[in-house]
């Protein structure tokens, strides 16, 4: 009878532990955001300020690491094939939308596969052109448009600045040729010079140029005026009802368990709603959202057939 129950506590002792390990709370050991993108950009800074906020408030190391390559396809693929315990989360941009109908192959299925936590950020996106250039607002650049050949410039092909120019582009009925560049540094110089008539990029990158008169601003593409150059109208305004915008997502594997999901979405609003946060993030153009999984997966849901359309009527292709 000894030996019995002498096997038994023993027994129960093995099992403690793993009791303890099965209810630890979330997370309960370094968490790594990836970053579908080269350093530097708004996503960058998003990264970083959630890297500082979720630290303090978990009291566990959080890692960003880069995983830049086609076109944010790379980093997210090793987001959706890491283990779905919530220690590996990915940022993601507009481009995530775009990928599925622009890209022919992925390695990954973005509805099947990834869960979203929470849409993070926006960031509104300008057009603006040469100073040079004889129209000063939409309705006089639509005009000019229909009479003249123009070009505008995006940061490469298939980029939401691409795409929400092609969108514009139908809208407004007209024809304005792409050039793409490699990111937007190029393109800068050229449009400034007039080699290129206009320039789609976002507004926290085209606002020193503005300021400085090297730029003129048509419009910003989002639905509503930005708080950090109210001066300049949206597209919407001449074209009602168009709305582009960039934005900053955060997504988990699909499998990750949902209680770990929301925890996540809670934890990041409620960095994103802090005062200095939210004030750093107005500086560079960035409007905090924060809002729940299933309102991020419904707009990733509703935006995929959005950008496929105009994928489609682009004709927008990557290799």
């Amino acid at each position: 009878m000894k030996t019995l129950k002498t096997l038994l506590l023993a027994a129960s002792c093995a099992v403690l532990p793993l009791a303890a390990s099965a209810q630890a709370p979330f997370p309960n050991k370094p968490v790594t955001i990836i970053v579908p993108n080269a350093p530097g950009g708004a996503i960058d800074i998003l990264a970083r300020t959630l890297e500082r906020g979720l630290s303090d408030a978990w009291k566990q190391p959080v890692v960003v690491q880069y995983k830049p390559g086609a076109g944010t396809v790379m980093g997210t693929d090793f987001v959706a094939k890491a283990p779905a315990d919530g220690h590996t989360i990915g940022l993601v941009i507009t481009g995530h939308m775009i990928n599925p109908s622009l890209r022919k192959t992925m390695p990954f299925d973005t509805l099947k596969d990834l869960a979203g936590v929470s849409l993070l950020a926006s960031s509104p996106i300008v057009l603006t052109a040469s100073a040079k250039l004889p129209a000063n607002n939409l309705k006089e650049l639509i005009a000019l448009a229909k009479k003249e050949k123009l070009s505008y410039a995006s940061p490469g092909s298939g980029s939401s600045m691409h795409l929400g120019a092609e969108l514009l582009k139908s809208t407004a009925g007209i024809e304005i040729l792409h050039t793409p560049y490699k990111g937007s540094g190029g393109a800068y110089p050229d449009v400034i010079a007039g080699r290129v008539d206009l320039l789609v990029d976002p507004l926290f990158s085209s606002l020193p140029h503005i300021k400085s008169g090297g730029l003129k601003p048509i419009a910003i593409m989002s639905p509503k005026r930005s708080a950090i150059a109210p001066e300049i109208p949206t597209v919407a305004e001449t074209l009602p009802g168009f709305s582009v915008e960039s934005v900053f997502g955060a997504v988990v594997p699909a499998a990750t368990p949902r209680d770990i999901v929301h925890k996540l979405s809670a934890d990041m609003a409620k960095v994103l709603q802090s005062a200095d946060v939210r004030q750093r993030m107005a500086d560079i153009g960035l409007t905090p959202i924060g809002n729940t999984p299933e309102q991020f997966d419904a707009y990733i849901r509703a935006e995929i057939p959005k950008w496929a359309k105009v994928v489609k009527a682009s004709g927008a292709t990557v290799d």
